[in-house]
């Protein structure tokens, strides 16, 4: 009961507050993933070679004689900017417990960010304690990767929450899970391509011992079929005549795919440079993002139920599915008058 009273004084978030954290939780996971690839690609990984000190008994890199400045500042650098990480989720979380209504869904999504940060720090010591091991790596970018993904659905539960329908029958559902279970596949054989490469490290750091080639031919592979998916995708929206906002995000998903199909391949044949790594990284980040929000759009709010927030504009294309439902109903007209006659 205490704790119920404490929360209940907390300012009242305003709802455009709420979905501006979810915006900026967006970005922070975002880009912890990318600079995270710049520590890999520069061997960075071990610069700060305790945890949570940078060296030991201190917090910042300091002169090192086995240690270069620059891997000692970008493993620096990534570290603070998890630290932004930390206070944009711990923000969310007090915003949406803040939210009235009180909404489970949306306090649950914006708890993950937290929870998803406390996650990563354990498994960021484990890496430097595995010395970087391609198998200690690997679920720190995946985490990111899940994180992205519900941070983008904070974000729609924050513009739009409240009772909800199926935007589209349940076999485009359906296919929307096979998309996204292709997507999932793609972004796992995409981490051991690279723990297999030439950039999983400096030249000390264990590697996946399985041939690049044929790991890269997989990638590949997965990639066409995700893109076959895809396709198969657009022509069953444009079929059952999905909505609007629902076929704008779809084709934002198609170009940010196709950018970083083509991305890919520019970068196995230039030999894999670094930056394009770090491009990648990204691609695969707004790649996950678009999917989100495709997956978010499948619902719609309920027809003639007010929306949570009044006074938030919806999202782009969202009056459209929601017709008119955010107007105030019209006095009804007595029984048996003209105008009751046409509504009838």
């Amino acid at each position: 009961m205490a704790r119920s009273s404490l929360l209940d004084r907390l300012p009242v978030t305003p709802p455009v507050l709420m979905v501006r954290l979810a915006i900026a939780a967006v970005v922070a996971q975002i880009g912890i993933a990318v600079t995270g690839s710049v520590v890999r690609v520069t061997g960075s990984g071990l610069g700060c070679p305790t945890w949570p000190n940078c060296n030991p008994g201190s917090l910042i890199p300091v002169t090192h004689p086995e240690l270069l400045p620059l891997h000692q500042w970008v493993e620096f650098g990534n570290r603070l900017l998890a630290v932004l990480v930390v206070l944009v989720s711990g923000a969310c979380l007090i915003a949406a417990v803040a939210t009235r209504p009180r909404r489970k869904r949306l306090v649950w999504l914006a708890a993950a960010m937290p929870l998803g940060v406390v996650a990563q720090a354990v498994i960021g010591g484990i890496t430097v304690l595995a010395g970087l091991a391609w198998w200690s790596v690997m679920p720190h970018f995946l985490v990111s990767i899940a994180l992205i993904w519900l941070a983008v659905e904070l974000v729609a539960e924050a513009r739009e929450g409240g009772p909800s329908v199926p935007a589209v029958p349940r076999a485009v559902r359906a296919l929307i899970v096979v998309s996204t279970v292709a997507l999932g596949a793609l972004l796992v054989v995409g981490t051991l391509v690279t723990a297999a490469g030439p950039h999983a490290g400096d030249s000390a750091t264990p590697r996946l011992d399985l041939p690049v080639a044929a790991l890269a031919q997989l990638h590949a592979d997965v990639l066409f079929t995700y893109l076959g998916i895809v396709v198969g995708l657009g022509f069953a929206l444009w079929a059952t005549s999905a909505p609007a906002r629902l076929r704008r995000r779809y084709w934002w998903l198609v170009g940010v795919v196709l950018a970083q199909g083509a991305l890919g391949g520019i970068q196995y044949a230039l030999g894999v440079p670094e930056v394009l790594v770090s491009f990648h990284v990204l691609g695969a980040a707004l790649v996950t993002a678009a999917a989100a929000a495709v997956w978010a759009a499948t619902r719609r709010p309920v027809r003639g139920v007010a929306p949570v927030h009044p006074g938030l504009g919806a999202a782009p294309g969202a009056q459209a599915d929601r017709g008119t439902e955010a107007s105030p109903a019209p006095d009804r007209a007595p029984e048996g008058s003209s105008t009751a006659r046409a509504r009838s």
